[in-house]
């Protein structure tokens, strides 16, 4: 092998122990966000091509972080400081103990056993949970998280499915990565513990995969996620920083509502980037659909819609950048964009732009609003790649295949 340049070699060690993303309260300078990011995503190609005989950098920045590390199983909780975007601040269960659930039983929401998954999730102290074992976990209600925690399904097969699943409900610091979310039901009518000290009567839920409810800080990546009663992800009631990326969704209908309703104000300073994910074979509307908000929309790829991808109504801000598009063969679904609930009188001024993106089979996306880039400050999280490169950067979209001892 040649002789390797000690300065490449001093620079990537350099970037395992010193993360270049940043660390700040939410959106204060979203220039300077851009700007931060966009030297993290340009050291790591720079990393790459001094490094190429690693072969794992794919030019995804969250990826990059850590997946190249072999040792990645006993360093997991590093993955907090790899998110990007409204959401990078999550730092879920980073400063806490690791917690290994054993148990895929959910006998009791009120009473949890120790060991279990509901048991992890309601504790008060920070924690990164991971699993002993593949596992199928039929939760018997809401799985109601506390503040500071992490659900990282890395190193084994994690299946939430068949009953009620993920809620994130006035809580801030959460991550959730490396899950199969799907065929999530209803639930409710019932009593459920959310912290040590506390349950409380929950009425009847929406059977959403992850239904984040005014929570902060909020990270959801590398899930795989379909077939839901209700959302796969929802963010509603004053829900920000939030970022989800590098999902695979696929096999449901109305997949993403970010904002409650047309008159839930409160939802005005909701922020999400929504980056890196695949919109798969199955998916008919909404990803997303908008309301009030900022949406930064990066880097994703769309590959199946039946009626429309990106919808909203009540004004909300959506900055599209460097998606791929590729509509579906029915002549009248060929539009990308969907302004709902209002004459184009009024939708006409909503700031949504298409800035870089591949519209692919005839796809199209109406744009609206001044266009003034000063418009979409408060919707932008990151510098989106070309979207030339969706595909590479989307290649590994879902909950990964990761084991012990290799790249992951």
């Amino acid at each position: 092998m040649a002789s390797f340049p000690l300065h490449f070699l001093i620079t990537f060690l350099l970037s395992l122990l010193l993360p270049t993303l940043i660390y700040s309260s939410p959106v204060q300078d979203p220039e300077l966000v851009v700007q931060q990011v966009q030297r993290s995503i340009n050291n790591a190609s720079r990393i790459r091509r001094n490094l190429a005989y690693l072969s794992c950098g794919t030019g995804n920045p969250i990826d990059d972080c850590w997946r190249c590390d072999p040792n990645w199983e006993k360093n997991r909780q590093k993955l907090a400081d790899c998110a990007i975007g409204f959401g990078r601040n999550a730092v879920g269960g980073r400063d806490g103990k690791i917690y290994v659930v054993t148990d895929s039983s959910d006998e009791d929401a009120v009473n949890p056993k120790p060991g279990t998954l509901r048991y992890a999730v309601v504790q008060d102290e920070p924690l990164w949970i991971i699993f002993a074992r593949d596992m199928v976990i039929k939760l018997k209600e809401e799985l109601i998280m506390n503040s500071f925690k992490t659900i990282d399904g890395r190193g084994a097969s994690v299946h939430i499915a068949g009953g009620p699943c993920i809620t994130v409900q006035y809580v801030t610091n959460i991550i959730i990565h490396g899950l199969n979310i799907h065929d999530c039901k209803q639930g409710g009518n019932a009593n459920v513990r959310s912290s040590p000290s506390h349950y409380g009567w929950r009425t009847i839920s929406d059977g959403d995969g992850v239904s984040i409810f005014g929570g902060s800080h909020v990270w959801v990546d590398h899930c795989s996620l379909s077939n839901c009663a209700d959302g796969l992800i929802d963010a509603i009631h004053g829900s920000t920083a939030i970022t989800i990326s590098n999902n695979y969704m696929t096999h449901h209908d109305k997949v993403m509502l970010l904002g409650h309703s047309d008159t839930y104000t409160q939802d005005k300073a909701m922020q999400v980037t929504i980056a890196f994910n695949h919109f798969g074979e199955g998916l008919v509307q909404r990803m997303p659909r908008c309301r009030h908000g900022y949406f930064h929309v990066v880097n994703n790829d769309y590959t199946h819609w039946e009626m429309y991808a990106i919808g909203g109504s009540a004004d909300p801000t959506i900055n599209s950048q460097g998606n791929r598009f590729a509509a579906p063969d029915d002549r009248f679904s060929k539009e990308v964009t969907k302004h709902e609930d209002a004459p184009e009188s009024d939708w006409k001024n909503w700031n949504w732009r298409s800035e870089g993106d591949l519209l692919i089979n005839g796809a199209f996306f109406t744009a609206s609003g001044a266009g003034a880039s000063s418009s979409y400050a408060k919707a932008s999280s990151l510098s989106a790649r070309p979207s030339s490169l969706v595909g590479t950067i989307t290649t590994s979209a879902g909950a990964l295949n990761c084991r012990k001892g290799s790249h992951c």
